[in-house]
């Protein structure tokens, strides 16, 4: 159910403490987001919420700001665990709650993959208000008995359902499993499958579900059309757009291999570029992204690892080279322009034997995507595009290939799942290590 909110409401009256409004003003954080205005005082109580938004909505202040709030009154008794899943996500997460509790003593720890254990072993004997890991790396530490999740009294799981399509379920079960029951526990996401509602009825006490915008939504501010273009022809259309628009643009590609490649060629058209993928290390990642933070690469090439890991104000245009293989990606990867309330413009490359997927997208958000003005010319009906004679000199008599492009057998993509804060009269103080358990 879709809550109303007040467009003129500020921080000040979500029962946020009077030190965390201070941090969050000095922050210039004045108007909450309708996702922030519904989830905070809610969250500040303890109870379990579900929270659908838009992404690019501010779904971490959302979660961020009532866990600090809670574990500083706690004075050190539970601790915070952030689920989340990739690696990208839980920087920037971490990154956001550091400029939040950094004054006040927050301490974090962030548990990923592709970063070396000995220093992941510091952080947690520095003993962490919060830890913010991916499932496969929290199973890790689970596993050689390095991390104790016995005082989780706050459990956040963000971008839920993509840690689903990842294949990370029996991952999160089985940390769940290691915590306590009697917990808060948050869940947050742009879109809320029937897997996801199953999740939470199973693990979450009540939970209050705050929706902001339905499922599937996309930001208003941002612009979509979709460009039906022969694969052929890809390259050339991608140089135009570029050559159009001025400002930074984020390519998303379905395979690390087409990253790469893209990459390459958008070097070879003389604009600054940088790929984000799995080949990547995380050194790389962290590099390629800061890189497209500050200028240095006008152009970033992603694969979906980064779909919901790259929190960018100011990307002009989101580019889908390749159609993303769910609706819902589609939701993820545009939501990275147009965030703040800025404008942003999202191009969708699809072939002319795609449009089933189009379709797709275009139920899941509720509206048609405009065909941009070079698609014209391409055939327009399913009759044009299943009348073309059959090939059979190119496809012989192979009952695996059909007589309609769509149709044609595909190879099937293997999914891969592997302090002590002390308060006084509700303002906070300086974490003091020898209070801490």
């Amino acid at each position: 159910m879709e809550t109303l909110v007040d467009p003129q409401a500020t921080f000040n009256n979500l029962g946020i403490a009077p030190q965390l409004l201070e941090i969050l003003e000095r922050l210039k954080f004045v108007y909450p987001t309708p996702i922030q205005q519904q989830a905070i005082p809610v969250a500040i109580e303890g109870k379990d919420l579900m929270g659908i938004a838009q992404t690019g909505t501010g779904k971490t202040l959302a979660f961020g700001v009532p866990m600090i709030q809670r574990l500083a009154q706690s004075s050190g008794k539970i601790k915070g665990l952030i689920i989340l899943p990739t690696r990208e996500l839980a920087l920037q997460v971490d990154e956001t709650l550091k400029k939040i509790g950094s004054t006040l003593g927050l301490k974090t720890a962030i548990l990923i993959g592709g970063e070396a254990m000995s220093r992941q072993l510091k952080m947690l004997r520095q003993k962490p208000h919060i830890i913010i890991g991916t499932p496969g790396r929290l199973i890790d530490h689970l596993e050689n008995k390095t991390i104790n999740l016995s005082n989780t009294g706050i459990l956040v799981l963000d971008e839920a359902d993509r840690m689903l399509d990842m294949g990370f379920e029996p991952q999160i079960k089985k940390i769940l499993q290691r915590i306590p029951t009697q917990r808060q526990t948050m869940l947050f996401s742009a879109t809320m499958p029937a897997e996801i509602v199953k999740i939470a009825h199973s693990y979450m006490s009540l939970p209050l579900r705050v929706e902001v915008a339905p499922s599937g939504t996309t930001i208003h501010t941002v612009v979509q059309e979709v460009l039906f273009v022969d694969r052929q022809d890809k390259i050339s259309s991608l140089r135009s757009v570029l050559s159009e628009y001025k400002g930074s643009v984020l390519v998303f590609t379905r395979t690390k291999h087409g990253a790469k490649k893209i990459a390459r060629t958008v070097r070879d058209m003389g604009h600054s570029a940088a790929e984000i993928h799995s080949n990547r290390s995380l050194g790389q990642r962290v590099e390629a992204l800061e890189g497209f933070k500050i200028g240095k690469y006008r152009v970033l090439v992603a694969t979906d690892i980064a779909a919901r890991g790259i929190d960018v104000t100011g990307i002009e245009m989101v580019i889908n080279y390749d159609l993303p293989a769910t609706a819902e990606d589609y939701v993820h990867r545009i939501g990275r322009t147009g965030r703040a309330g800025m404008t942003g413009h999202a191009i969708s490359f699809a072939t002319p034997d795609q449009r089933r997927e189009v379709r797709n997208i275009e139920r899941l958000i509720r509206k048609p995507l405009p065909i941009s003005q070079s698609s014209k010319k391409l055939p327009q009906t399913e009759q044009d595009r299943t009348s073309r004679p059959f090939d059979r000199k190119k496809f012989g008599n192979n009952r695996r290939f059909s007589r309609h492009p769509r149709r044609q057998a595909r190879p099937q993509a293997r999914s891969r799942g592997r302090s002590n804060f002390q308060s006084s009269k509700g303002y906070f103080m300086k974490y003091n290590p020898a209070n801490s358990e």
